[in-house]
């Protein structure tokens, strides 16, 4: 637990504002710590180290503005998702998958995989290529699947590279490699396993002009630029998104037609709050804690 009064108080808040639940306590969490099995990783694996860090936060907003620029998953975000009425909700169900997947054993991971597949069941219409074209969409197509999947993989190693300060085990093509397990229980496995494949994967589509932006791609960024947070947040968002924009490509950057400030500027003062926001919250992690008391009752680690 946070080592001192002000450390707690600033944890709880932090923690009900990430999973929509004003006791601060996820409500998954007896999902991670309740395990009776290992899961997809240990403490030691790439995917652990990134996504127990603080670049998250960033990499998940980048995530947000690579997926609107495909318009089959924007049409799954648009005509499916309540995310200008709950924005709050919309992010505590993905932090959930992240969290669950990540730390979760592997009952946890399939029961979390099959929430997302009940979702996806749902979700499925019609959306305008760039070349005019009308196709169906379903949320489980396999290229839907995968670029959000690679927008994700993408934004968090990329925002952990910029903004963390932990070393990856293994480096890029291990937290790519690893992180493919994730999207297995969700009908996704023809994924990038090094970062050289997934600079390719990503570079596919733009080439192949799956890639566009139109009014509904700009109103789902400007709510991502502005998503409703209460006001004691807003100062520290705003920083996020400037880094989130400052990493993303110059391609999918002047696509969104986003501007950007110096990267120079932007990188050290956001590793600078990023560290001292953790330093406010404290060290400890409920999530992560849970996790690795289930793997040390299992004997799994010492």
């Amino acid at each position: 637990m946070p080592n001192n009064r002000f450390q707690e108080a600033y944890s709880k808040r932090f923690r009900a504002l990430l999973s929509n639940e004003p006791s601060g306590t996820p409500p998954w969490l007896d999902v991670i710590a309740k395990g009776e099995t290992g899961g997809l990783f240990l403490p030691t694996d790439a995917p652990w180290i990134v996504h127990r860090d603080f670049g998250t936060l960033v990499g998940g907003i980048r995530a947000l503005l690579m997926q609107a620029l495909h318009p089959g998953t924007l049409a799954g975000v648009a005509q499916h998702s309540r995310y200008e009425q709950d924005a709050l909700g919309r992010l505590a169900g993905t932090i959930r998958w992240l969290t669950v997947t990540t730390f979760g054993s592997h009952e946890a991971v399939a029961g979390e995989a099959s929430r997302v597949n009940r979702l996806h069941d749902r979700v499925k219409g019609e959306y305008t290529k760039s070349s005019g074209e009308t196709l169906s969409y379903k949320a489980k197509d396999q290229d839907l699947l995968l670029w959000v999947h690679i927008a994700f993989t993408d934004s968090f190693l990329t925002c952990h590279l910029d903004y963390a300060w932990r070393k990856i085990p293994g480096g890029a093509d291990a937290y790519v490699d690893q992180w493919s397990r994730s999207v297995e229980p969700l009908g996704l496995s023809n994924v990038p396993h090094t970062k050289t494949e997934l600079d390719s994967a990503i570079r596919g589509y733009l080439d192949r002009s799956e890639l566009r932006v139109d009014e509904t791609t700009q109103r789902v960024v400007q709510f991502i630029r502005n998503p409703g947070l209460p006001a004691p947040v807003r100062p520290i968002y705003k920083l996020l998104f400037a880094a989130a924009v400052v990493s993303l490509g110059p391609e999918h950057r002047r696509m969104l037609g986003l501007r950007t400030l110096p990267k120079w500027l932007v990188v050290p003062v956001t590793r600078f709050s990023l560290r001292a926001l953790q330093i406010l919250i404290g060290p400890d992690s409920p999530i992560e804690d849970g996790a690795l008391a289930r793997l040390r009752r299992l004997k799994i680690i010492p």
